[in-house]
């Protein structure tokens, strides 16, 4: 090797470390916001409760993400400038329903889930989400079913039941717990929806690019979401956010929603989809560890027995999933 591919392979390594410590970064704010959004929803405690009820927290977040999408379409620089709405009737569809699920629907869904439980209990369910997007990619893609699959979401659900059952935050009720966590995972139903919403998107060719698709049902999504801000402010007032209610929501729009999207989106294009997508896996622990230091949690023997129980049913399906996509295009 000379000095010249020796050189190349020094800067891309240097390359994909920073890559990686940016994925890295990704999943430690994406494992925060699950804290930031109990602080919001609920409070540090019962004697320092929430100002702000959650579909104005929820709402409030999108006013900041949406301004941060807006900008970048101003800003950008990389080729054509992306559009900010839809055109089209076909596109305006999609972009109607993901904001329907994965703005509106995942928000409220997701704002509520963490007012009744902990984060790290709740942080620890959606990693059913890649199980979910399989599953209704039978009926919205094609997707075939078998019986390792059916075994995978048995298995993923015992990890579920172990964390909401056994979880060591004991201060919270079990029935409050429950509540949060069929909460939280039609929250990841939602989200799972909107993903093969925009896998069809894609596949059509006619409707935009993935980023363009998400700053469309970001802002849609934000219009869907005043009527219930709006209702809820008329039954429990107009809110006072204190400053940290502020920051935590201007964090979740721009840091949570904007940045790492970005991050995330640059860690694709370099190292893939599938080696990006393994950080999702790091997402729980950061939401365990910053319920913790944050939020004084507890962390418990059966968190770990649910995350890992969890972990092997998604990968189950997953690989099953896989299996069967690449013998039909063999076939």
């Amino acid at each position: 090797m000379d000095i010249e591919d020796e050189l190349g392979v020094s800067m891309t390594y240097k390359e994909n470390l920073r890559v990686h410590i940016l994925l890295l970064l990704v999943a430690a704010v994406w494992g925060s916001t699950w804290s930031v959004a109990r602080f919001l929803s609920y409070g540090l405690d019962e004697e320092n409760r929430a100002n702000l009820g959650p579909a104005t927290s929820a709402w409030l977040r999108y006013v900041f993400a949406v301004a941060g999408f807006i900008l970048w379409c101003w800003f950008y620089k990389n080729g054509e400038r992306p559009r900010i709405l839809p055109e089209g009737q076909k596109a305006w569809r999609y972009t109607i329903c993901m904001a329907l699920l994965g703005t509106m629907g995942y928000q409220l869904l997701f704002m509520n889930g963490m007012k009744w439980t902990a984060a790290g209990d709740a942080s620890l369910i959606i990693p059913m989400n890649p199980v979910f997007t399989v599953l209704l990619a039978i009926p919205m893609l094609g997707q075939k079913l078998s019986t390792r699959m059916i075994i995978g979401l048995i298995i993923g659900m015992i990890g579920v039941s172990t964390v909401v059952g056994w979880s060591p935050n004991t201060d919270i009720s079990f029935n409050n717990r429950l509540t949060g966590a069929v909460l939280i995972a039609f929250a990841a139903l939602t989200w799972a929806a909107t993903s093969n919403l925009t896998k069809m998107a894609l596949l059509d060719g006619s409707i935009g690019s993935s980023f363009e698709i998400v700053v469309w049902y970001s802002i849609v999504g934000w219009g869907l979401l005043t009527p219930w801000m709006l209702a809820e402010v008329w039954i429990s007032g107009i809110p006072k956010p204190s400053l940290p209610e502020w920051v935590s929501v201007a964090y979740l729009g721009l840091i949570s929603t904007v940045l790492t999207y970005a991050w995330f989106a640059r860690g694709i294009d370099r190292i893939g989809a599938t080696a990006a997508s393994s950080y999702v896996f790091l997402v729980p622990v950061f939401g365990v560890l910053s319920g913790w230091l944050l939020l004084d949690e507890k962390i418990g023997i059966s968190m770990f027995i649910g995350f890992i129980t969890i972990v092997i049913g998604v990968r189950e399906v997953q690989r099953e999933s896989e299996r069967l996509r690449v013998r039909d295009i063999i076939e």
